[in-house]
């Protein structure tokens, strides 16, 4: 059977050097195999090209058999996939019509997402269909906010009543100096759509109320809260508790910020169970009058653009019942439990 298997490769080596079809190929193999069965049919026991050839048809007919078998279930699979799409014309059509989540340029832009277990190409697809509103484009919200068109948010609205001025560019890294007496949503969309042209940018250029907050807040997601005053902060922590959206706010100045994810719908306590009443005028003084290191407002905005990725994907433990304070003078970060406070006039805690 050996030499029987030798010849068979030196006939099929021959065959496809002379340029022969596949086909034709697999002929001379049947042909060499029915002629080793029919010598094992009629030649003498004691014959010697017998002998060479096995000596016994049996061996033989198996081996086809089992080839036949192999044939047979190959043959049947591809019936079966020609039936199921056959029967599927519409899907398949959809399938093909369908665009892909992302495009060739997004993949390469988001690969060092995406390459990440934490988030990979289940993140990156709800980062995209994610929806977060940022209050305020100034220190906070300017990093915040490019880290955000970055990451590939899908979208991004923006709420601020100020114009650009040359103070604000020793920290609110978003703005140029070509831009000032520009409003800021409008100077940010124009850094924003130079830095991610994908993201979807909504600008709201007007002082947050109310009733313009109960109107937006149920559109996004997620809600990020940069401002610099104690009126707007719970009238954002109160409109995010009533819509029920997570709300992820910080606050700096001189050297020290915090942060915290105020979520009272899923269990944590909001702004105003932390900080039920204003602090005395004078005693926690804005950066105009206290002033602020350049890079603590990059800092904590970064901050608030990772909480605002890990919120979306579910990555990592993020800051729900927990306050960090970062003191940057003296590089020291820590954090307090945070709990709801019965009683809350804003979130209902009990």
């Amino acid at each position: 059977m050996v030499a029987v298997a030798a010849l068979g490769l030196a006939v099929w080596a021959a065959a496809w050097l002379a340029g022969l079809a596949l086909r034709v190929r697999l002929g001379l193999i049947v042909g060499l195999w029915a002629v080793v069965v029919l010598l094992n049919l009629t030649l003498p026991l004691d014959n010697p090209l017998r002998m060479a050839t096995g000596g016994d048809a049996r061996p033989w007919l198996v081996l086809a058999g089992a080839v036949a078998l192999v044939l047979a279930h190959r043959a049947g699979l591809a019936a079966l996939r020609r039936r199921a799409r056959g029967t599927m014309p519409t899907a398949s059509a959809e399938a093909k019509a369908k665009p892909p989540i992302f495009s060739e340029i997004e993949l390469n832009r988001y690969a060092r997402h995406i390459i990440l277990r934490e988030i990979g190409g289940p993140g990156q697809r709800k980062l995209k269909e994610a929806r977060v509103l940022v209050i305020g484009a100034g220190g906070l919200g300017a990093p915040a906010l490019m880290y955000l068109a970055a990451a590939g948010i899908g979208m991004i609205g923006i709420v601020d009543d100020d114009t650009v001025d040359a103070s604000n560019l020793q920290r609110q890294i978003i703005h140029t100096n070509a831009r000032i007496g520009m409003p800021k949503v409008f100077s940010a969309i124009e850094q924003l759509h130079a830095l991610n042209p994908f993201v979807t940018l909504r600008p709201y250029h007007r002082r947050l109320t109310r009733a313009d907050a109960d109107l937006l807040f149920p559109e996004y997601d997620l809600i990020l809260d940069g401002t610099d005053n104690f009126d707007t902060r719970y009238l954002v922590n109160r409109a995010a508790a009533r819509a029920g959206k997570p709300l992820i706010a910080a606050a700096m100045t001189q050297w020290e910020g915090q942060i915290s994810l105020y979520d009272p719908a899923r269990g944590g306590p909001c702004f105003e169970c932390l900080f039920p009443e204003r602090p005395a005028p004078g005693l926690v003084p804005g950066c105009a009058e206290a002033g602020v290191v350049g890079p603590l407002p990059g800092i904590m905005g970064a901050m608030m653009a990772m909480e605002a990725i890990k919120t979306i994907t579910g990555a990592g433990e993020g800051l729900r019942g927990q306050l960090l304070i970062h003191d940057a003078l003296y590089a020291v970060t820590r954090k307090i439990t945070a709990r709801p406070r019965p009683g809350c006039a804003a979130c209902g805690a009990s």
